[in-house]
């Protein structure tokens, strides 16, 4: 089912990215944003104000769509099998990568470095 749901999500976010990024940068600041490029035409549309309310409004509403779209992409991929089956391969070839070569118990001789005395 996670597959079904990966590609939708995924489109989603992207079009929550992109749309909060115009809605943000639409917003009127002290500076007047980039809606001072435009002549004030966010004041027109919304009226005067109006702008900061619906400007607000749909912020908050993409973001929090961008926040669980987020949360979901998370969720979805590292709870796929796929992903389950990689960790623990990855796991499994660390642990044969560090067991230890030989099996005496007898603690081996190490040389003594040149010059040490006898």
């Amino acid at each position: 089912m996670a597959e079904f749901l990966h590609t939708p999500f995924t489109i989603l976010h992207i079009i929550a990215c992109a749309f909060l990024l115009l809605v943000i940068l639409i917003q009127p600041g002290k500076s007047g944003g980039l809606g001072a490029l435009g002549g004030g035409g966010a004041q027109q549309v919304f009226g005067g104000s109006g702008a900061g309310n619906f400007l607000t409004k749909t912020t908050w509403t993409v973001a929090g769509i961008f926040f669980f779209t987020s949360i979901s992409l998370a969720y979805l991929s590292s709870s796929t099998d796929e992903s389950m089956r990689k960790h623990s391969a990855a796991l499994q070839k660390q642990r044969e990568q560090n067991a230890p070569l030989s099996t005496s118990t007898t603690p081996e001789k190490t040389p003594k470095p040149a010059g040490s005395a006898k």
